[in-house]
């Protein structure tokens, strides 16, 4: 008896506790459904199960390297590519050094080392009446030459030596901009001979030039020459007993030209051409 008295108050009790809180309301997606459809799915929807622990979510995969592109491939060799080969010189002009059996302090030494000088320049630039062996057809060098300019200045040279002058004007003009000189007069081709003693000299052929006689003197020659201020000025060299700059020296000496202020005569205005005629100008590339 006390038992079921117990049940019946603990029943009541509990009654009492689901009275005092609200019955929940529905949830969004139930409120959308119509009456009957609510009341279907309460009574015979099992009781939810408890809801479990959200399942943390897994850590998002880090992005993987972006792959590189592949590298582009070679292109193929052009016309435009760079070449591997050296660059072809940019001036036509070809250094060259004076030929030895030419230069007069060499061939004086030799027992006909005048004569051979004599007839190699017979049979390059033409006779000169009275020396060397001239071929059939030979002609005289002054009617081989021509009127050029020379730094501005005109001067009659022979044809073949004409382009080695515009060589070393090129050359001064690049090399001695440090060192100005303006020349006032120049000498080429001479009618006569003013050599002794069986030479010829290189005016007679139209391959020597004297540069501005008067103040660059030729102190080993007769006078009026050798009694030149220049002269009795003292100095280290040559180059010092003249007003023409050293770099010009070096300038004409590049192209085949022999400067006679080396030689014995000290003649500091005398340039002549004893290089080959034939490679003054570089040979066009074979193709």
């Amino acid at each position: 008896m006390k038992i079921a008295l117990a049940a019946a108050l603990a029943t009541i009790a509990a009654g009492a506790a689901c009275a005092a809180f609200p019955a929940p309301a529905p949830s969004m997606a139930t409120a959308s459904l119509p009456a009957a459809a609510v009341a279907s799915s309460s009574a015979s929807a099992p009781a939810p199960a408890p809801a479990s622990a959200p399942t943390p979510a897994s850590a998002p995969t880090p992005a993987s390297a972006p792959t590189p592109a592949p590298a582009p491939a070679p292109a193929p060799a052009s016309a435009s590519a760079p070449s591997s080969e050296p660059s072809a010189p940019t001036s036509a002009c070809n250094e060259q050094s004076p030929q030895d059996f030419l230069v007069r302090s060499h061939f004086l030494k030799e027992r006909t080392g005048n004569e051979r000088a004599i007839q190699y320049r017979t049979e390059q630039y033409g006779y000169f009446k009275g020396f060397g062996h001239p071929p059939p057809d030979a002609q005289p060098p002054s009617a081989q030459t021509v009127t050029t300019k020379f730094m501005g200045l005109p001067i009659r040279m022979h044809r073949k030596v004409v382009p080695a002058l515009a060589c070393v004007e090129a050359e001064i003009k690049q090399a001695c901009v440090d060192h100005p000189y303006t020349p006032q007069a120049l000498a080429g081709i001479r009618f006569r001979n003013t050599y002794r003693g069986g030479e010829v000299t290189n005016h007679a052929y139209g391959i020597a030039i004297d540069i501005d006689p008067s103040i660059n003197t030729c102190c080993g020659c007769v006078p009026p020459w050798n009694d030149a201020p220049a002269c009795k000025r003292a100095g280290k060299s040559e180059y010092d007993h003249m007003a023409m700059p050293e770099c010009w020296v070096h300038a004409f000496e590049r192209f085949g030209f022999y400067w006679l202020g080396h030689d014995v005569l000290k003649d500091t205005m005398h340039f002549e051409f004893l290089g080959d005629p034939d490679k003054i100008v570089r040979a066009p590339p074979a193709r």
